[in-house]
């Protein structure tokens, strides 16, 4: 049950993140659950490897690379989702950080 809720709040996050930036869209609830549910999927299994492949720019940069992977796997996202579109890199750039920032405070306000 914890796992619904917790797609269904990512889910949330993607409509809201995607409303507050003109250069993504999403079309509707069904587009951000896969969002979530494929966002998921790929910070659990490419994210790592991508980390692993990159570790020696990551530690130059003081781990501020980790931003373009983040970039990198929204875009892939939104070529993997139908009814999810970004506009080029710095949208997605700023789409997962502001998604990251939505995310967290809308798992703060449910557990309390």
């Amino acid at each position: 049950m914890n796992t619904i809720i917790s797609l269904v709040i990512s889910a949330l996050a993607v409509i809201v993140t995607a409303y507050l930036l003109p250069g993504v869209t999403v079309a509707g609830f069904i587009p951000a659950l896969l969002v979530a549910i494929v966002l998921g999927v790929l910070n659990a299994f490419v994210k790592p490897i991508l980390l692993f492949l990159t570790l020696p720019i990551n530690i130059v940069t003081i781990g501020l690379f980790t931003f373009v992977i983040n970039a990198i796997i929204i875009i892939l996202v939104s070529k993997i989702v139908p009814g999810f579109k970004v506009d080029g890199f710095w949208w997605a750039l700023l789409f997962s950080i502001i998604l990251s920032v939505v995310n967290g405070l809308m798992f703060a306000i449910i557990k309390d």
